[in-house]
């Protein structure tokens, strides 16, 4: 079998609203961009490359998944989805904080979602050894009532709470490694113990206010989220550190029925909207190792759903190495800035800081049992 790979055109058609510079858009009118850092291009960038590559076509590409308002009402209340529908249907505004979108957003929201339903239904079902969805608008910063950084649903939740009553599916590992905390995805989960939340994020960028070492669950989900907060410059060492000190050691334990892994590249080190120093091959070895545990824990059960990425240059090849890992394939796309990026990794004493500093993490978040 082959990987899957999950996208949908109407996903590039999402609009920042009254930050797009655009007629008003909805039915068959493309919006224009500018104003706002989560824009198409990063998206198109990587599906073109891998339609350049040849890498595209070694997958099984397959479209979105029917979402259903029993499928959201699993996550978010009745409230909220009228609300939505409602300025949707108007033409468009912005319920929360950084959520704008234009007339149809709620419709293409649910394709976002759609396409991580599709992707962890097949995966589950056994159609396919594990998956990748271009997910877009992006989905882990949504709280149940109220959209937040660029995510209007929560995506992930609502593919995993989907299988869970359609297909019996048990226990959930959700691995977060976009730059900003994921904040959503923990809110949902947070007093539940059949999902393990982690998340690999650089301190006090985004959300300020979450993404604390200290905050572990609670009830029954006490020890069952995991938030792993990066220093500012974390470069290709320390990420795998992290994975290797603290991530792969807590899917042992848990023994997921199922890996999501929520995939963001703004850790990257060109990204604008953080300070960090991954490079594409780090986003390919992380992969690797997530995949390995998969392959391990859970019959390679994995599902990659796209999150944030804001360099339109960079994005596009820290994906394809992502994919090209994911699949197995051989084919690569060169990282053009591989001489320069290396050139600005930490070094000596700031390096031995940050491998500290994930021992520091590790053994804080393994004392707390």
């Amino acid at each position: 079998m082959t990987t899957g790979f999950f996208s949908d055109e109407r996903c590039f058609w999402h609009a920042g609203g009254n930050y797009a510079f655009t007629l008003p858009v909805g039915g068959l009118v493309q919006p224009v961009f500018g104003g706002l850092p989560e824009n198409p291009e990063t998206k198109r960038r990587l599906k073109n490359l891998m339609e350049v590559t040849g890498l595209l076509a070694e997958l099984d590409r397959r479209g979105p998944a029917e979402v259903t308002r029993e499928d959201l009402l699993r996550v978010h209340p009745a409230s909220y989805l009228d609300e939505f529908k409602r300025l949707s249907d108007a033409g468009g505004g912005e319920l929360g904080l950084r959520t704008p979108f234009a007339r149809g957003g709620y419709e293409i929201a649910t394709v976002s979602a759609g396409l991580a339903k599709a992707a962890v239904r097949d995966v589950v079902a056994g159609e396919l050894p594990d998956a990748y969805a271009l997910s877009r608008p992006p989905g882990h910063h949504c709280l149940p009532d109220f959209p937040n950084g660029f995510c209007l649903l929560a995506n992930i939740a609502i593919a995993v709470e989907a299988a869970r009553d359609d297909q019996g599916l048990g226990r959930v590992a959700v691995i977060d490694w976009d730059v900003h905390h994921g904040n959503g995805t923990e809110a949902i989960y947070y007093d539940r113990d059949d999902t393990l939340t982690i998340s690999l994020h650089q301190e006090g960028n985004y959300p300020t206010d979450t993404g604390a070492v200290t905050d572990r669950g609670k009830g029954a989900g006490l020890g069952h989220n995991i938030n792993v907060p990066l220093p500012a410059g974390t470069g290709h060492k320390a990420y795998l550190a992290a994975m290797d000190r603290i991530v792969l050691p807590a899917l042992e334990a848990f023994r997921p029925d199922l890996i999501v892994v929520a995939c963001g590249f703004d850790a990257a080190v060109v990204d604008p909207l953080a300070r960090m120093q991954a490079t594409a091959e780090t986003f390919a070895q992380m992969t690797l190792r997530v995949k390995d545990a998969a392959r391990r824990l859970c019959g390679g059960k994995l599902v990659l759903v796209h999150e944030g990425g804001y360099s339109e240059v960079y994005v596009p090849f820290a994906g394809h190495a992502t994919i090209a890992a994911l699949s197995g394939s051989s084919i690569e796309a060169p990282d053009p800035l591989a001489a320069a990026v290396a050139a600005r990794q930490p070094r000596g004493r700031f390096d031995a800081f940050l491998l500290d500093e994930v021992e520091r993490l590790a053994e804080e978040i393994f004392a707390e049992g």
